[in-house]
This record gives C-alpha cells, sequence and structure tokens, in this order.
C-alpha cells in the first residue's frame, strides 16, 4: 500500500515538471516571439541662440595697389628691390638711361605734352574726389553727433546708429582711397613733366642725365616685375606696390546667399593660419560670374567683400592673396526653439520628427524656420523639453517601441 503512494506521488512529480518545463519552454517561444524595443539615441528640445552662416573660402587682397611703369622708353638699370621691401614715397626704386638711338621726336614730344596735360586733368579729378569725400564724411559724422542724444533717450534704435557708425567709416574708407588716388596723380604728374622737361633740356644725340623713376607711395614691394637690365618700351610695368596694413578679404558666395547678405553682416575670417578674425561686410559687389564646381556643375556666383575690424598687429602674418574662409552671419536670434538637424527627415511635402513618448515612438509633422546645418529651428508642432529620437533608422517607425538611455 506504501509503495502505490510513492509511485502515485513521483507520478505526479514528474507530471509537475514536465508542465513546468513545458510551460517554461512556451514563454520562451513568446517573449522570443514579442517585438522588442528599438535601442534609440534621443535629444530633448530647447530653446537657445541659433545662428545662421554662409561659409565659403576667400582670399586675402590689397585694397589700392599701384603698378610703377616706364614713363618713357629706355635702357633700364637693374631694379635691386625684392618682394616685401619698404619703400618710401619719393624713394627711388628704378633708373632709365638713354639708349644709343634718340629718346626724343617730333611724335614723342607730342606724345609728352599729351602725358602732361592728362595727368593735370587727372590731379584736377582726384582732389575734387577728396573734397566730395570729405564733405561727405563730415555729413556721415555730423549724423552719428545727432543720433546718439535719440538712442540714449530711446527714440531712435541701435541699429540706426550702427548703420550710421558703418556709413561713417565707409566714408572715412574712401576719403583715404581718395588721398591715396590723389597721392598717385601727383605722382603721375610729376613723372610726366620729369619726361618733358628732359626733352626740353636734350642735347645733342645722346643725353647723358638719366631718369629716376620714385615711388607715388609708402609701403611695400609685393612684386618686382622687371628685375633685370634691360631695354624696356614707354608703358612697361617694373614694380608692384602696395600697403600690406590695408587689406581686404574677397568671399564669392552663390548668388542665393548672396540676397541674405547685408552691408555690415558680422563675419569671421577663419583657417587663415592664425586665430579667428573679426570681419565685417563692406559690400556685395552687384555683378555675378559663372564658376565650375568640384563635381563640374556650373553656379552663379557673387563677391563680397569683407573689411578686417582687428589691429594690424593681430594679423600682420596675413599676406596679399592667402586663402582663408570666411564665416558670414545673416540672420540670428537669441531664443528660439532648436533642435539637431539629425533628428529631421521628410514626410509628405513637410518635414517630421519622431518623438519618444512613454517608451513609444510617434511620428510629429513639424514646420521648420531658420537652418546652420547642424540646428534647425521649430516654428510649430513641438514643445520646449519633447525628447526626440536622432538618425532614425527604417526600424523605427510610428508606433514602434523604443528604449534609450
Amino acid at each position: 500500500m506504501a509503495s502505490k503512494k510513492r509511485r502515485a506521488v513521483v507520478r505526479w512529480i514528474k507530471r509537475g515538471l514536465i508542465i513546468v518545463f513545458l510551460g517554461a519552454v512556451a514563454a520562451m517561444v513568446v517573449l522570443a516571439w514579442m517585438p522588442k524595443p528599438v535601442p534609440v539615441e534621443t535629444t530633448g528640445v530647447a530653446r537657445g541662440e541659433l545662428t545662421v552662416t554662409v561659409s565659403e573660402d576667400g582670399r586675402s587682397r590689397i585694397k589700392d595697389r599701384y603698378v610703377v611703369s616706364a614713363p618713357l622708353s629706355g635702357k633700364l638699370a637693374r631694379i635691386e628691390l625684392h618682394p616685401g621691401d619698404q619703400v618710401e614715397q619719393g624713394q627711388v626704386i628704378a633708373r632709365i638711361v638713354p639708349v644709343d638711338t634718340p629718346l626724343m621726336d617730333v611724335r614723342t614730344r607730342e606724345q609728352a605734352e599729351a602725358r602732361v596735360a592728362a595727368a593735370k586733368a587727372g590731379t584736377k579729378q582726384s582732389k575734387a574726389q577728396i573734397v566730395r569725400a570729405k564733405a561727405a564724411l563730415k555729413y556721415a559724422e555730423q549724423e552719428v553727433e545727432q543720433i546718439r542724444p535719440l538712442v540714449s533717450q530711446g527714440v531712435e534704435s541701435k541699429v540706426t546708429l550702427e548703420r550710421l557708425l558703418l556709413d561713417e567709416r565707409t566714408r572715412r574708407a574712401e576719403l583715404t582711397s581718395a588721398e591715396f588716388a590723389s597721392r598717385v596723380a601727383d605722382h603721375e604728374l610729376r613723372m610726366a613733366e620729369s619726361v618733358l622737361g628732359r626733352f626740353d633740356s636734350s642735347q645733342g644725340d645722346e643725353p647723358s642725365e638719366q631718369l629716376e623713376v620714385t615711388s607715388p607711395i609708402t609701403g611695400r614691394v609685393l612684386k618686382v616685375i622687371q628685375e633685370s637690365e634691360g631695354v624696356v618700351p614707354a608703358g612697361a610695368p617694373l614694380v608692384e606696390l602696395g600697403d600690406p596694413a590695408a587689406l581686404e578679404v574677397v568671399v564669392d558666395v552663390l548668388t542665393r546667399d548672396a540676397v541674405q547678405i547685408e552691408r555690415g553682416a558680422p563675419a569671421a575670417i577663419e583657417r587663415w593660419g592664425g586665430e579667428p578674425l573679426r570681419a565685417n561686410v563692406r559690400l556685395v559687389e552687384p555683378s555675378a560670374f559663372t564658376r565650375l564646381s568640384s563635381l563640374g556643375v556650373e553656379e552663379q556666383r557673387v563677391n563680397a567683400v569683407l573689411d578686417i575690424d582687428q589691429p594690424y598687429e593681430e594679423w600682420s602674418s596675413l599676406g596679399d592673396g592667402y586663402r582663408v574662409e570666411a564665416k558670414i552671419t545673416i540672420w540670428r536670434a537669441d531664443d528660439v526653439l532648436e533642435l539637431p538637424s539629425s533628428a529631421l527627415f521628410r514626410h509628405d511635402e513637410g518635414w517630421a520628427v519622431f518623438v519618444a513618448r512613454e517608451g513609444v515612438a510617434s511620428l510629429v509633422p513639424v514646420e521648420i524656420g531658420r537652418r546652420n546645418g547642424l540646428q534647425a529651428q521649430i516654428v510649430d508642432g513641438l514643445q520646449e523639453g519633447e525628447r526626440v529620437i536622432l538618425h532614425p533608422s527604417d526600424r523605427v517607425q510610428d508606433g514602434t517601441m523604443v528604449t534609450w538611455r
């Protein structure tokens, strides 16, 4: 009797173990077939500063450059100057002596007289430009002085004052350029009169004197065009001069970006070999040109000219024709709702994101505003603090279970 009870207990234990085993197997099968949450990376929608820039390669360029040319035909002595040498206004940079053939004939004399007359007209025109530039600068300064108290009283905005200050700086730069042009015109007149005086004082077939070609400006030698001794014709370029401190940056941008760039817009000069430099947009040239992209596609581009806002001592190693990278600010706001652009994807005719809500991905159409490549402005569709999924893969769909850290 006892043995029968033991056998019955053993059978029930075996049956219980089998049932437990089958239940465990069934549970494992069910768990294996149940959908697993997709691991994702998320970020929160937040408010912050958003800056939209146009980034393009550019090159540095000296604003005012002057090519000294031979005022008459003759034999040029070897030029001892080298690129980078400092020259002063009036310094002799080249000497021309007569060649075996006479330097004077009737036609040459008439040409010299015509050149003197043209040089005199050029000096008058340059002086008129200086007068006009001074008047414009004085008017700009008066406008700034008149607007300052109105801004402090709150009658006028700071934007108006900044615009007038930019106009004042521009007028001052125009005056500097006009004075530079006047010095060049005076130099041209002196050289033309020197040539005519040489013809008037010439005696015999081989004049013994030499013609000294002087520098019209104080600056540096950019390039020695004719270094070796030899016979040169009238008008042959000899030396190129300029002032390295008067440097500007020329950036060619796409025309669709150029229409958004305003005069005076802040910019940054980077990747020139030193710390980033502050700059501002002086002008966007009105005429565009066609250029082939690296992919062989024709693009319409236009030059934007930037002025550097920092002292020359901080970027004195930046020379003429150097490659730089410029970032021009076209829009900026301090408090906007933004999220990374990597969370956005195309949906129907607009944009959408996946929002992680209680472990489930929800597809939410959104309306975006400005973008800078990394961040995007959210105009409608999301609230501050919501978590969106970054880089959503094909496994993430509307209603998919997700998990994140």
